[in-house]
């Protein structure tokens, strides 16, 4: 593991579409419980080389029930994003994850953690490449729909700041859907 990941973070197969340069972000351990497989690191991710070092990351936890120091005990929670390294801005917030990493590195990282018991897929990009077909017409759907995926899978929408419309709009998601996601958390990790 210590070389694949030592080999992840030395990669630079998107140099030249990358505007701040290459460097990827990913922590994992053989006895991670628990993958988080998010989007691509943002410039203040970028910027500290922390995984989820921003106000998402703030959010995430408060959704999981977790502590900073489980979440970043990666024998506990393995932080794979879809693009390793920040993707750069587009028009309405970063752009999506560059497709060369998924294939490239989420295979490899997995098969080298044999105590997963839960992933957690957040945001389009991810659900999009593990649920295939399975997922639902839209990220909505699919997290309202996310017993569905149980127990291999657990789905969640992305935790940035920029979601509150769509929490406010889907109040079902902080009665229903977390608690059950902190149960699980917890259950998982003791």
């Amino acid at each position: 593991m210590q070389h694949l990941l030592a080999t992840i973070r030395n990669c630079n197969t998107c140099l030249e579409h990358l505007p701040l340069g290459p460097r990827p972000i990913v922590a994992a351990h053989p006895e991670s419980k628990i993958a988080i497989i998010g989007q691509a690191p943002g410039s203040k991710v970028h910027e500290t080389g922390v995984p989820w070092d921003d106000p998402s990351g703030i959010q995430l936890r408060k959704w999981l029930g977790v502590t900073n120091e489980q979440f970043y005990d990666e024998k506990i929670f393995a932080l794979i994003p879809m693009g390793f390294c920040y993707p750069g801005k587009g028009k309405s917030g970063d752009l999506p994850p560059r497709p060369e990493c998924a294939p490239q590195w989420h295979k490899q990282l997995l098969e080298n953690m044999p105590k997963l018991k839960m992933t957690i897929l957040i945001g389009q990009y991810a659900q999009h490449y593990y649920l295939g077909e399975a997922r639902k017409k839209n990220l909505t759907e699919t997290v309202k729909h996310y017993q569905n995926y149980l127990p291999r899978y657990f789905v969640l929408p992305h935790p940035s700041p920029r979601n509150r419309f769509w929490l406010s709009k889907n109040p079902w998601f902080q009665k229903e859907v977390l608690p059950l996601l902190q149960e699980k958390v917890i259950a998982t990790i003791i």
